[in-house]
C-alpha cells in the first residue's frame, strides 16, 4: 500500500502558507486587506467557471445541485459544520470570530476539484505525485490569501485535505473503477458550481450556504452511474 505522501505535502504546503498569512494578516491595511479579498474572490470565480464547464452532462450537474441543495438543507449540514468548526475552535482556544468561517472556506476550495481526486488516483496506481505537488504550491499560495482574511481556521483546514484525498490515496484501487473520466469530469462540474458559490460569497454578493449544496457532489456521481447503467441496459 502507498502511503499519501503527496497529501502530506499537500497539508504542510497549507500550513505554512496559513502560517505566513496569519503573520501577515495584522500588517495589512483594510484597504489592501479588502483589495486582496476581492482579487482572491475574482479568481475563485475563474476557477469555478472553469470547472463548470468542463462537466460532460450540464443537465445532469443542475439535477445534482437542486437535489443536494434540498438534502442538505433538510439535514442542516450547515449547522451541523459550523458546530464541528466551533468545537474546534473552543479546542485550539481562538479567539477569532471568522474562524469557522475560514475553515469551512478553505476545505470546501482545497477539497472540490479534479486535482484532489485525479491526484490521489496518480499517486495511488502510477506512483506520479506530480499533480499533488502542483496542487500543494496553489493551495500554499491560495492559504497565504486566506489566512490573512479569515485567520487561523484556514489553518486547520489542512485536516479536511489530510483525510479526504488520504482516504482517496489508500482506496484508489476499489474507487478507479467507479470514478470514471465520465464521473470525474461530472463531479469537477458541480464541483465548480460550489466554486462559484465561494467566489461570490467572497465578494459580498450574496451569502450562500455552500455546506447546503455539498451533498450535490454525491447525486452527481450516483446520477451519472445510473445514467451510464440505463444507457448500457437500453442500448441507446
Amino acid at each position: 500500500m502507498i502511503l499519501p505522501i503527496g497529501t502530506l505535502v499537500n497539508a504542510l504546503a497549507i500550513i505554512l502558507g496559513s502560517i505566513c498569512g496569519l503573520l501577515l494578516h495584522n500588517r495589512f491595511p483594510d484597504r489592501i486587506r479588502i483589495i486582496v479579498f476581492q482579487g482572491l474572490g475574482l479568481c475563485v470565480l475563474v476557477i469555478g467557471l472553469r470547472m463548470a464547464f468542463k462537466a460532460e452532462d450540464m443537465l445532469l450537474v443542475i439535477f445534482s445541485v437542486l437535489l443536494g441543495g434540498i438534502s442538505g438543507e433538510l439535514m442542516r449540514l450547515d449547522r451541523r459544520l459550523d458546530t464541528m468548526g466551533d468545537r474546534l475552535k473552543g479546542l485550539v482556544r481562538s479567539k477569532n470570530e471568522r474562524f469557522t468561517e475560514g475553515l469551512v472556506t478553505a476545505s470546501l476550495i482545497f477539497c472540490i476539484g479534479a486535482m484532489a481526486i485525479v491526484g490521489s488516483f496518480d499517486e495511488a496506481i502510477r506512483g506520479d505525485r506530480t499533480l499533488l505537488y502542483t496542487k500543494s504550491v496553489l493551495d500554499a499560495f491560495a492559504s497565504i490569501a486566506l489566512a490573512a482574511s479569515y485567520g487561523l481556521g484556514v489553518l486547520f483546514s489542512f485536516l479536511a485535505v489530510l483525510i479526504y484525498q488520504g482516504l482517496l490515496t489508500l482506496f484508489a484501487g476499489y474507487l478507479q473503477d467507479y470514478l470514471s473520466p465520465l464521473v470525474i469530469s461530472q463531479l469537477t462540474g458541480a464541483g465548480g458550481v460550489l466554486i462559484l458559490g465561494i467566489g461570490i460569497t467572497l465578494l459580498d454578493l450574496k451569502s450562500i450556504k455552500l455546506a447546503n449544496l455539498l451533498p450535490a457532489l454525491v447525486f452527481v456521481v450516483l446520477l451519472t452511474m445510473l445514467k451510464g447503467w440505463a444507457s448500457g441496459l437500453l442500448g441507446f
